[in-house]
């Protein structure tokens, strides 16, 4: 049924949306694309990136993993999926702009507190990425107090993650060397389900803020 749902929504795609964009799409298949930002977010199903920030096709190269994490930069040659997206980003699109969002009442930064996780043989490789979070969760129990709901601990947490993310993210030289020449900037969000506000991150007093 949900398969079926989505065959007729493409049906619906072509017939009535397609026609607004199709102007936009030849000109991405005839000069390729040159989307000016890499916009890093969550799998979740309730974060559509296009959506919240109301973009055009062509306009944003997305990357979404589990908790919009961001694994620090390696130089191996292994499977590297997050990183090899990172990389194509800023080395061959050359993006002029790195957005890192996360997102209220994230999945993955709940599991962070999930001991079961580790003990099942099912998700070994969820396991092993939500060591990634592992600093967040460490720095979020500190700044949590203990008499308030454990709600509060995984807002704090989400937020804290975003900014080990964007910490990560620099690790990688050719992140590194762009925005120390001017030509990248990195920025921290954080996507409210409930409201569909965003807040930005600004490293200069610590705090997120609705800019608007």
């Amino acid at each position: 049924m949900a398969i079926d749902k989505l065959l007729k929504g493409n049906k619906h795609f072509r017939k009535v949306t397609f026609s607004k964009y199709e102007e936009d799409f030849n000109t991405l298949i005839k000069n390729g694309q040159k989307p000016q930002i890499l916009f890093i977010g969550c799998s979740d199903s309730r974060v559509v990136p296009d959506l919240i920030v109301d973009s055009n096709p062509g306009d944003m190269f997305i990357l979404r993993n589990i908790g919009n994490f961001v694994p620090p930069y390696k130089a191996d040659h292994d499977y590297h999926g997050s990183s090899a997206a990172i990389e194509y980003a800023v080395s061959v699109l050359k993006v002029k702009d790195i957005i890192v969002c996360g997102h209220s009442h994230c999945g993955a930064c709940e599991s962070l507190y999930d001991d079961s996780i580790k003990t099942n043989d099912e998700l070994l490789h969820v396991s092993k990425w939500l060591e990634l979070g592992k600093k967040a969760k460490d720095n979020a129990l500190i700044q949590w107090n203990k008499s308030d709901k454990k709600a509060n601990l995984l807002r704090i947490t989400e937020k804290v993650s975003i900014k080990y993310q964007l910490e990560n993210l620099m690790s990688f030289p050719v992140v590194a060397k762009r925005v120390k020449s001017g030509n990248l900037t990195i920025h921290g969000w954080y996507y409210k389900i409930e409201d569909g506000t965003i807040e930005v991150y600004d490293s200069s007093n610590d705090r997120f803020d609705y800019p608007f």
